[in-house]
């Protein structure tokens, strides 16, 4: 089977899909998140998602094979908390994913209760509306340590041969306290040292992301690195490929300046 790509996605705000008025703020989104499935060599015979709602000490593997949802958001339309996305789970990957991570050295447990989180059923609901691609996670570490999510990544990067599509789902800017014209500036700075950085050959767009820190703005973008810690795993799963900026929009919200990448 073709090897798949790997991505570090942007999900959005919320469950922006059900929200007209949000779902106009990210019509490029919207747009970008279709595609996705035409850029693909075939059908995914599963989609991983490593996403910023789920953290754990070590890291886990949902291994439900009908997982439930996970309204991880406040505030919203009551309707937005019956949403359902009745994907499958992927039990035999998920132990398979598992051994992988272990074998890495890291430590791993799998997850039989935990449900899609927002970071998932968000950006999957578009890409795939009719919820029958099978659906799985790998939480982020808590500390978000660089090194350790990258060794990660290189530890899933087999499943790509199998035809398992591995997505970083998060946000290239996310500091819920400093939306609008506040950000304009030092999300244009972070995101262009992003594209910049990724543009590098291998050894280097590595050394650059471990680095992160060192970035323009970088602690004005990430106050907590959350949502920009999956970038780490979908770079190490596709270590050797070249990036190619699939999203990018400017002016969220008032002032927030985003992007995703494919690698490979």
């Amino acid at each position: 089977m073709t090897r798949m790509p790997s991505y570090f996605i942007s999900h959005g705000g919320g469950p922006w899909p059900w929200m007209p008025d949000w779902r106009a703020e990210f019509a490029p989104l919207e747009a970008s998140l279709r595609e996705m499935p035409a850029q693909l060599p075939t059908r995914p015979t599963a989609v991983l998602m490593i996403s910023g709602h789920w953290e754990t000490e070590a890291f886990a593997v949902m291994s439900a094979p009908q997982p439930p949802m996970v309204y991880d958001y406040s505030g919203f339309p009551p309707e937005t908390f019956e949403i359902t996305y009745p994907a499958p789970g992927a039990p035999a990957l998920a132990e398979q994913t598992r051994d992988l991570i272990a074998a890495a050295g890291l430590a791993t447990r799998l997850d039989p209760t935990m449900g899609f989180d927002h970071g998932t059923f968000v950006p999957m609901a578009v890409m795939y509306p009719q919820a029958d691609v099978p659906l799985f996670q790998v939480s982020l570490q808590k500390g978000y340590d660089p090194a350790a999510h990258f060794a990660l990544g290189r530890a899933l990067a087999p499943l790509r041969d199998q035809g398992v599509l591995i997505i970083g789902s998060g946000l290239s800017y996310h500091n819920l306290r400093a939306f609008g014209p506040g950000a304009k500036a030092p999300s244009e700075a972070f995101d262009h040292w992003l594209t910049t950085a990724l543009a590098l050959p291998p050894a280097e767009r590595k050394a650059a992301l471990m680095n992160w820190e060192q970035a323009p703005h970088a602690r004005d973008c990430h106050v907590q690195e959350d949502h920009f810690a999956p970038i780490f795993a979908a770079l190490g799963a596709a270590e050797d490929a070249a990036a190619t900026r699939i999203y990018h929009q400017t002016g969220i919200f008032g002032g927030v300046t985003a992007s995703g990448y494919r690698f490979g």
